[in-house]
This record gives structure tokens, C-alpha cells and sequence, in this order.
């Protein structure tokens, strides 16, 4: 057992209160700047309105923080809560977390929903949300012990810096022989000293006898985690079951969960196969139809996808039962034993490594032109032990690896490093100076917006190409799907609230492959009950694979079959069972309006959220270069010609690439007037008056931030 010393500088004592339909009816607050703890309630208005999960964290970072606070504040809030049916051990994908914060990426607001124990154990330990403020003035470990019922902050200065020693150390500090009741969150050195931070929620694996890790990855909130002097936040709880959420209806949950468990059981495997798979089943599928980003989302295919696709990590896998919560049948969370790295200070041994996953293959494989599944294995468990997230980390690597090739940037900008697409070695030693803040990392830590800031002014970079190339949006690198032939997507991530992560709104495959929306309008009710949907699982506690990864056999021959409409049923016979709030689908959607327009009007209070936000670089859009043309030059020649009526005869490719921007941004914007009148806001983006009447957000304070923008009604 790893001996560790921790000092105890702050016990509170509370009284568990027993959990009520889902709901422990209380937060814990902590202020780390003066070591002060308190309870506080949830009232009936935060639960008709806000649900849980997202929205308790989005109400509470809304009082903790000024439209002046920057990410680094000490009044900046990490909010991490559950929601009413989060810790649902029979139900599939109820272990879910989401955190909140104001993002050092986008100085806005940024959420993550993670898996792991700790959002059901910190809900069960008595708090339906956690917010913590404030900075330690040493390094700190906060424990929210549940069972004895104490809430102690520590001084914690010789623990481990990486993710993987720190949660060992803790989870077996804690929790001695009971390991599996132990859910640790932390982030690591490469949180500390870069914005790309991610946070670690750990789960007990009793078959690997080991903590095992989940990511809140987006936007750097592991940054905000490090700069507030945390080393770790550690849940203690015991046994779960059925009882423990204390549901309305016990029997008509338990018919519920028997009915999506069993279904998810006899079709996954025909599937998608993700109890064996995990999401890398997405590889060939994304390969196949030109959606894999490789070489900075230059191209969306390459023969070489086979190297790093499905059957190479179900033979790398090890088998086994890998769900990251309780009774979870779709179990995707599989993980590589005996893996050895041959970099970094985990050199020649022998490591377990927590995934991938497939943003993380396209991520850190395809997109820098890497084929080799090992060195994705190699990214995968570092940015893991960094607290680093393997999304902006893989967009960021492809664009200065796009930068370096079209000599944007040379290797005295590198420091000697050759970071041509497919360097293997250069692109793991950059990992390892990101995550220690040293040399070229120390600029690439800082991710694309401000990459592009330092190339133009200390480099002498074109900022017009590098703006086309650059994806980002909003501040935040988008995550792995190319966009240039689904317009609904370009909008998913363009107007997604956060930035561009397909969590909001991923529409490729209704849009572009099955043509489900071929208008404006189409598209824009897309962009309206998609991001609805997902937005009412991070309410609630819940996983979204669930929902629309593993579909009905007769699915296809609903009214309404993007929208899984048996399973969205389901849903609301699980909030019913759960809560005794009866809703039908259509309430679902309602309840996720309210929390996605307070978050975008809470995006305008902090200076953000208007219409020229919602932009997206050309590269998501079509084609920036004359290669990117020629690669798909019979699609875009027919497209020109029968789409737009171009006679494109004598044109040469430069003349047409233009001529495709020209009608492509066109449309980008008529979408954007499209989704706006359905979302019920004004043309720059505003949530009308009417609208947050009609949602019931309509405080004083939110009022006033229309006021302040112009909007009177």
C-alpha cells in the first residue's frame, strides 16, 4: 500500500439527508480561499426549471461569478453535479456526471458530461451539486465522505503529480479494502501548464484490481482545477441499489430499465458491438463515407484507416465486462493492459491505459496522419496521466503540423522539432513538452486561438490562411467529424453554446448521408430537438450513447426515426418513475429550452453568444486549398454545375475553389437565419423576451442582460 500524508486543516460535519425521489435536496459549497464549507438548499424553483446535472451547475456558476470574471479568479466556480436519475444501477448510461466552469479556452461557459462514480456517490453522500471557489493556498484534497458523514479539505504537498499514481494513492488511502466505494476526480501537470486540462473521474475495477478513468475533457476545466491549488476531490459511499435514489415508482422503473437493458443486451451485438468495441466501431464508418478527419480535416479518407479501425483494437482490447457505472449494459469503456510505452517517464513499463476511444483514434491517429495504433495508445495513456484532453490536444497537433508543412512555421519556431503529418516521435516528444510547459509546447499548450495570435505576430504567419485552417470556434478545437458535406453540421458545431463539440448536435449522418432534412427548415428543427435531447441527458445524470447508438430494429419504420422515438418514450417513463414528474416527450424537450437559452443568454452575459460567434473556419466548411479541391474534384465540378449553375468551363481549380466558398458561406449563413427564428431568437442570436417568458427564465436578471443587448420583447 503506497504510504501518502495528508494534514487535516478542515472537518465539517453534516447530517445525510435521505434522498427523495431522486433528489438529496441540498449542494455542498466549499471556498478553498478560506477553507470554509457550507450547505445549501435547493429549492423547488431549481428543480422545475433547472432539473439537475447541467442546469444545477449553469444556476449556480450564474450566482457564483460576474460578467467581468475571468477563468483564473478566485470566484470562478467548478460545478460538478448528477441529476435526479444519475446512480440508476439498472438503467443504462445513469452514472453520468457533468461539470461547469467559466473555460480558460473560451472565457465562457464550458461543460463536460463524464462517467465514473463520482457524480451518483457525491449524491448519495447527501449533495445534489458540489461548488467550489476560491484558491488553497497549498496543495488540497477535498473528501466528501458519505458514510461517516464529513466533509474534510487536506493539504496534500508530496502526492503524486500524475493522474494514474494520485488516483491509486487516494482510492486506496481512502478506502482500504472497500476500493470500489472510492471515486477520485484530478487532473495532472499537463492541466497545470497548458488550457487544455482535463479532468479524471475515476471507477473501481474489481476484475483489474484498479481505478480506472472517465474525461470531463473539453474546454480546459482541469486547467481551472489545477490554477485552484486541487489536487484531488475524493466521494466515499457504500452499497447501491434501486432503493438508493429512493424513486416515486419503484416497480414501473424497474419495468423500464428491464426493457432498454434487455433490448441493448440481444441488439448490440448485431450492431455496433460496444461491449466489445467501445466507439471505435466509428473508424471504418467515418472512413467509408469521407468523414474521418486526416491531416488537419484536410481529406476524410485514406486506405490506411483499416491500421487503426475496429478489428485492431478488439484484438488489443482486454475482454471483459467494462461499464463505467453500474448495470450498464452497453459497457464501452474498454482498456489495454500491458501496454509499454516508449516515451515519457512511464518508458519501458508496463501500464493499463483507459480506452481509446474514437475521438481519441481520429483525434491523435488519422488527423496527424498517424496509422499506427500503438502511438495512439502512447497519446491516449499520457494525456490521461497529464490531465490533458486528447480532442484539442489532436486538433491543435494537426494544425501546426499543417502550419510546418505549408511553412506557416519552420523548425526554428519548433525548436528543432520536424512536425511534418505522420512524425511519429516529434509528435510524442511535443505531448511531453506540452504537458511540462517547456519549449514549443509551452505556445501549443495554449491551443489554436491564441496559436494563431503568436504565428501572425512572432512568426510572420498569414493570419487569413491560418484562420481558414484553425479549427476552432469559439475558442474551443472541434472534436473529430469532417463537415464540409453536411451543412446541418456545420451548424451543430458552429452554433453549438460551448463550442464546436458534437455533444450539442451531431447531424452528419441524417443530414448527409441519409438526406433526412433537405431544407433550411429541415435542418433548423433538427438543430432545434437534437441539441434538446442531448441537453435533457446531461439534466439528468445520463450517458446519450444509449439512446440513438443502439436503435430498435423497426426503427427505421417509425414516423420519426432520427429521433428514436420508442426510446425517448422510455425516457420519460424513467423520469416519471424516478421523480413522479409525469412528462411525455414533448415536456423533455420544454425542460431542455429553458436550460440551453439561460446558458446562451449566461454566454451574452459574459460577452459572448451573439451572431458573429456562431462562425466557423472555412476549413469546416469546404475546400481551402487547391489539393483539398482536386481531391473531390468531381463531387465539388458537379456540385458547382448542377447546385449553383455554374458553367465552369476554362475555370482553373483556384477560380472554382472560390467560386464554392463564395455559395458555401452563403448557405452557412442562411442556415444560421434559419435557427435563430426556430430557437425563437433574434437575428443575432439573442433569445427574444417572449422566449424566456415562454421557458419560465424570465428573472429580473436575465431580463436585464436582454436589455443591456437590445432586446425589448
Amino acid at each position: 500500500m503506497t504510504s501518502i500524508s495528508l494534514k487535516e486543516i478542515k472537518t465539517f460535519t453534516y447530517e445525510r439527508p435521505a434522498i427523495e425521489r431522486g433528489y438529496a435536496n441540498q449542494t455542498l459549497y466549499i471556498d478553498l480561499s478560506r477553507n470554509f464549507i457550507e450547505i445549501r438548499p435547493v429549492s423547488r424553483q431549481m428543480k422545475d426549471v433547472f432539473i439537475g446535472g447541467k442546469g444545477f451547475d449553469l444556476w449556480l456558476l450564474w450566482q457564483a461569478v460576474k460578467p467581468d470574471t475571468k477563468w483564473n479568479d478566485p470566484e470562478n466556480a467548478i460545478c460538478i453535479s448528477s441529476g435526479p436519475m444519475g446512480g440508476t444501477p439498472a438503467y443504462p448510461g445513469s452514472g453520468k456526471s457533468i461539470v461547469t466552469a467559466l473555460s480558460p479556452a473560451t472565457g465562457t461557459v464550458i461543460d463536460s458530461n463524464v462517467g465514473g462514480y463520482f457524480g451518483p456517490y457525491l449524491k448519495f453522500s447527501g449533495f445534489d451539486a458540489l461548488q467550489v471557489q476560491g484558491k488553497a493556498g497549498e496543495p488540497a484534497v477535498i473528501f466528501i465522505d458519505g458514510v461517516e458523514e464529513k466533509v474534510r479539505i487536506f493539504s496534500a504537498r508530496d502526492l503524486p503529480d500524475d493522474a494514474y499514481a494520485l488516483s491509486e494513492a487516494l482510492t486506496e488511502h481512502f478506502g482500504g479494502k472497500k476500493r470500489r466505494y472510492i471515486s477520485v476526480v484530478s487532473a495532472g501537470t499537463g492541466a497545470r501548464n497548458s488550457l487544455m486540462g482535463c479532468l479524471n473521474f475515476s471507477w473501481y475495477d474489481p476484475k483489474r484490481k484498479r481505478a480506472r478513468y472517465k474525461q470531463a475533457g473539453r474546454g480546459g476545466i482541469g486547467t481551472v482545477f489545477e490554477d485552484k491549488g486541487i489536487k484531488a476531490i475524493v466521494a466515499r459511499w457504500d452499497s447501491v441499489s434501486l432503493d438508493t435514489n429512493n424513486p416515486a415508482d419503484k416497480e414501473a422503473l424497474k419495468k423500464v430499465a428491464k426493457l432498454h437493458s434487455r433490448e441493448i443486451v440481444e441488439l448490440d451485438p448485431k450492431q455496433n458491438q460496444m461491449s466489445k468495441i467501445g466507439t471505435t466501431h466509428l473508424v471504418p464508418i467515418m472512413n467509408d463515407f469521407d468523414l474521418l478527419p486526416t491531416n488537419n480535416y484536410k481529406f476524410g479518407q485514406d486506405p490506411r484507416a483499416i491500421l487503426i479501425g475496429r478489428e485492431v483494437y478488439e484484438a488489443l482490447f482486454d475482454p471483459g465486462f467494462d461499464g463505467c457505472w453500474l448495470g450498464c449494459t452497453v459497457a464501452c469503456a474498454h482498456g489495454v493492459r500491458d501496454f509499454v510505452p516508449v516515451t515519457g517517464p512511464y518508458k519501458g513499463k508496463k501500464v493499463f491505459v483507459d480506452g481509446p476511444e474514437y475521438e481519441t483514434v481520429a483525434g491523435c491517429g488519422s488527423n496527424l496522419g498517424i496509422w499506427d495504433p500503438h502511438v495512439i495508445l502512447e497519446f491516449n495513456f499520457y494525456c490521461d496521466a497529464y490531465g490533458l484532453d486528447t480532442i484539442s490536444i489532436g486538433t491543435s497537433f494537426a494544425f501546426v503540423m499543417e502550419c510546418y508543412e505549408m511553412g506557416l512555421i519552420d523548425s526554428r519556431a519548433t525548436g528543432g522539432l520536424e512536425l511534418n503529418f505522420g512524425n511519429r516521435p516529434a509528435a510524442l516528444e511535443l505531448l511531453h513538452q506540452v504537458a511540462r510547459g517547456e519549449g514549443f509546447g509551452k505556445i501549443v499548450g495554449q491551443g489554436i486561438r491564441r496559436m494563431k495570435k503568436i504565428f501572425a505576430e512572432k512568426f510572420g504567419a498569414d493570419p487569413a490562411v491560418m484562420e481558414d485552417i484553425g479549427m476552432e470556434s469559439k475558442g474551443l478545437e472541434f472534436s473529430e467529424y469532417m463537415t464540409k458535406e453536411s451543412l446541418a453540421q456545420q451548424g451543430g458545431y458552429g452554433m453549438a453554446l460551448k463550442g464546436p463539440q458534437h455533444d450539442e448536435a451531431w447531424l452528419i449522418f441524417l443530414d448527409m448521408v441519409h438526406n433526412f432534412m433537405p431544407t433550411f427548415e429541415q435542418k433548423a428543427e433538427a438543430l432545434h430537438w437534437f441539441p434538446m435531447f442531448r441537453t435533457w441527458f446531461g439534466l439528468c445524470g445520463l450517458c446519450k450513447l444509449p439512446w440513438n447508438d443502439i436503435v430498435p430494429e423497426d426503427n427505421k419504420d417509425t414516423e420519426e426515426p432520427a429521433k428514436v422515438m420508442k426510446h425517448v418514450q422510455w425516457y420519460a417513463e424513467y423520469f416519471y418513475a424516478v421523480t413522479g414528474r409525469k412528462v411525455g416527450p414533448d415536456d423533455l424537450i420544454t425542460m431542455s429550452e429553458a436550460v440551453y437559452n439561460f446558458q446562451r443568454i449566461f454566454n451574452l452575459r459574459m460577452g459572448f453568444g451573439r451572431r458573429e460567434h456562431d462562425t466557423i473556419p472555412y476549413r469546416a466548411v469546404g475546400p481551402v486549398t487547391v489539393e483539398e479541391y482536386e481531391s473531390r474534384r468531381e463531387r465539388y465540378d458537379r456540385q458547382l454545375k448542377e447546385k449553383h449553375g455554374v458553367d465552369i468551363e476554362g475555370k482553373d481549380t483556384a477560380e472554382k475553389v472560390a467560386l464554392l466558398r463564395k455559395f458555401r458561406q452563403e448557405l452557412y449563413e442562411k442556415l444560421k437565419d434559419a435557427v435563430y427564428k426556430r430557437r425563437g431568437w433574434t437575428a443575432d442570436g439573442i433569445p427574444t423576451l417572449a422566449t424566456v417568458k415562454r421557458l419560465k427564465i424570465d428573472f429580473p436578471e436575465v431580463v436585464e442582460v436582454l436589455k443591456a443587448n437590445g432586446v425589448t420583447e
